[in-house]
């Protein structure tokens, strides 16, 4: 009982929501904070030949894992002393995690964190123990566990891009389905995507199903919610029509069978591979950010000499599977459910 209480004083709650969508949905935005700025930042510093913005992205991206461990300390409503100290554990973890760091930084993260908040204003010496302790417990975490960890989410995300390679259109409809729903639900498809390393093949399904969602949710609630809607959903977050869901699970049937057929499309006929930053294989349309990284991908494989050059397809592609396919199919796949009283008047309706 008195273990219960301290662990309240201290706020750390065992919850599923504390630690698989708070913990996990900053740490998704201290990804887009470091590592995705500093990408977009990198090609139009590439683009445009400014020397200086190569530089800003560089720090950017060198900070990725320091901005995710300090992303996830302030979900975890860490005190000041045990936050700060997240920045060495971030930077160790992420370092040592290697492709799949993303990964190592939300465990190691989370377990820090936990124990600097269980000694933190407990002594007098407060100033000394509780980074101490935080660092400490980071740092082996990370010596000990940070490239098992890494090691086991790349090889997990190469199983997946490597199926997705092998069996394009099964895996195309598997991949846009379930990263789109993630999307929607409140969990973090960027931090997941990032977390896998999920690129290639697989990433440009991730996005189809993203951007399904997204652009679908926003075109078909547009008699109820109207220019703010598209806009909140379309280049913000299908997150918001959550509750809705939840109301009406059958309004979530017209953007997942869209996905479903986006994603095989993207796979198969377009060969639409994300070779960007794998985070932005999680964020389809928001902030337009899935896009970016399916350009600088693009600038990436010509640098690399993998890729000529942007071709007129590519950009059709795009455009298809990000914008026009997934509204028209959304909307005409809804046309039915509608006439059978599925989806009813003010089922998509958002307070905004």
């Amino acid at each position: 009982m008195k273990l219960i209480e301290f662990l309240k004083k201290k706020d750390i709650v065992f919850s599923a929501k504390r630690y698989g969508i708070d913990a996990l949905g900053a740490m998704a935005q201290g990804l887009f904070a470091s590592l995705l700025i500093g990408t977009i930042i990198g090609t139009i510093g590439e683009q445009f030949k400014i020397p200086i913005l190569l530089t800003i992205a560089a720090y950017a991206r060198a900070a990725t894992g320091p901005a995710m461990a300090v992303a996830i300390g302030v979900a975890l409503k860490c005190p000041m002393l045990v936050l700060f100290s997240l920045i060495a554990v971030g930077g160790a973890a992420n370092n040592l995690g290697g492709a799949g760091g993303p990964l190592a930084v939300y465990f190691i993260a989370v377990i820090s964190a936990e124990f600097g908040k269980l000694v933190s204003k407990e002594t007098k010496i407060d100033i000394i123990v509780t980074p101490a302790v935080t660092i400490a417990v980071g740092v082996l975490l990370s010596l000990g566990c940070a490239p098992a960890i890494g090691a086991a989410a790349s090889a997990m995300g190469n199983a997946v891009m490597w199926a997705t390679e092998l069996h394009p259109f099964f895996m195309g409809i598997l991949v846009s389905v379930i990263v789109g729903m993630i999307l929607t639900l409140p969990i973090s498809s960027a931090a997941i995507c990032a977390a896998l390393n999920l690129t290639g093949l697989a990433g440009g399904a991730a996005v189809a199903g993203c951007c399904a969602q997204m652009v679908g949710f926003a075109v078909m609630s547009f008699k109820e919610n109207k220019w703010g809607g598209l806009f909140a959903q379309g280049i913000g977050t299908s997150m918001l029509q959550m509750g809705n869901i939840v109301r009406n699970p059958r309004i979530w049937i017209p953007p997942t069978i869209a996905s479903a057929i986006t994603g095989p499309i993207a796979t198969c006929i377009f060969a639409l591979r994300m070779d960007g930053p794998a985070v932005a294989s999680g964020m389809g349309t928001c902030g337009l950010v899935g896009q970016i990284g399916l350009y600088t991908g693009w600038i990436s494989d010509i640098a690399a000499g993998t890729k000529t050059a942007i071709t007129a397809f590519d950009w059709t592609g795009l455009v298809l599977i990000c914008f026009i396919l997934p509204a028209i199919l959304t909307s005409v796949i809804a046309i039915p459910l509608r006439k059978k009283g599925w989806i009813k008047g003010n089922d998509l309706t958002l307070d905004l």
